[in-house]
């Protein structure tokens, strides 16, 4: 590339609401990155030009055109190596139920978030998020445009939900879904299995054979997994000390805490912050007082 074209890279701030429909685009540039956010929307991000790499709760996506995220909300996004335009459809979390009920959709935790399209996938994707762009732009606010937006939103859901529609079902499927369920609302509080089971109206060694099958994981395996990706989500996204992290998920001992994270991810939760945000991330860790 000549030296001419080479631009500084910058940093984007963090993704803003979906604004006054409930529904919003925006773009990124192959020259921002996107500092390390957890987010409060659904968003999903269709690659449009360029390679590059996005960063979804700690697990790189490599992008290229047609490349297609789906971020859930509360998931940490982080574009640290652009490269690559894409599209931002950011829309509240509420629509996609309101909007497709009755749908199969990949709002479960463990649903599909990652396809490259291709062909007339791909063709019509693009043609919808062109056209919901356009429209955001063109249109005044007021409620024919909002009815107007989220049936075009509907219409990318539906198509993205035909996109994984082969997903396995099964006793053990069914009830591996409804465990991250309970475990999404439930894991600051309990990270006993007994506790899921028991909320779930089987045996542990039921929902430790529902785990092992879907997952490949015993069922505290996946609740430590799941405990451990929320305090890497908080220790890369926000300025919580590590203390106010470890006790925001049970842990009421920072040495406890200290422990469990280092088993589990193989460093102390200190490093962690340091090797993940690193220079760029826009965290400044701020250490508090434990309260008396």
């Amino acid at each position: 590339m000549p030296a001419a074209d080479v631009r500084a890279l910058t940093a984007a701030p963090p993704l803003a609401p979906p604004g006054w429909a409930g529904v919003g685009t925006c773009t990124l540039r192959a020259t921002e990155t996107l500092p390390p956010q957890l987010l409060a929307h659904h968003v999903r991000m269709l690659t449009t030009a360029g390679h590059g790499t996005v960063t979804v709760d700690f697990v790189g996506y490599p992008c290229r055109p047609g490349t297609l995220l789906c971020i859930r909300p509360g998931q940490a996004l982080h574009v640290r190596e652009p490269g690559m335009d894409a599209a931002l459809l950011i829309f509240e979390s509420r629509l996609d139920r309101e909007l497709i009920s009755g749908h199969v959709t990949d709002d479960e935790p463990a649903g599909p978030h990652h396809w490259q399209l291709e062909g007339e996938d791909e063709d019509a994707v693009i043609n919808e998020f062109t056209q919901l762009a356009v429209d955001c732009e063109r249109h005044a606010p007021g409620p024919l445009t909002v009815s107007l937006l989220r049936y075009q939103l509907a219409v990318v859901l539906l198509r993205i939900a035909l996109l994984s529609d082969s997903a396995p079902d099964g006793a053990e499927h069914r009830t591996f879904a409804r465990f991250q369920r309970e475990l999404e609302q439930g894991h600051p509080a309990s990270r006993r299995v007994e506790d899921y089971a028991a909320q779930l109206g089987c045996s542990v060694r039921t929902l430790t054979r529902a785990s092992l099958a879907v997952a490949g994981r015993t069922a505290k395996q996946v609740v430590d997994d799941r405990v451990a990706l929320q305090a890497r989500r908080l220790l890369a996204c926000s300025p919580l000390s590590v203390a106010e992290v470890g006790r925001r998920l049970g842990f009421p001992e920072p040495t406890n805490f200290g422990r469990f994270f280092h088993r589990e991810v193989g460093m102390s939760p200190g490093q962690f912050r340091a090797e993940f945000a690193g220079p760029d991330s826009g965290i400044i860790p701020v250490q508090r007082r434990p309260p008396d």
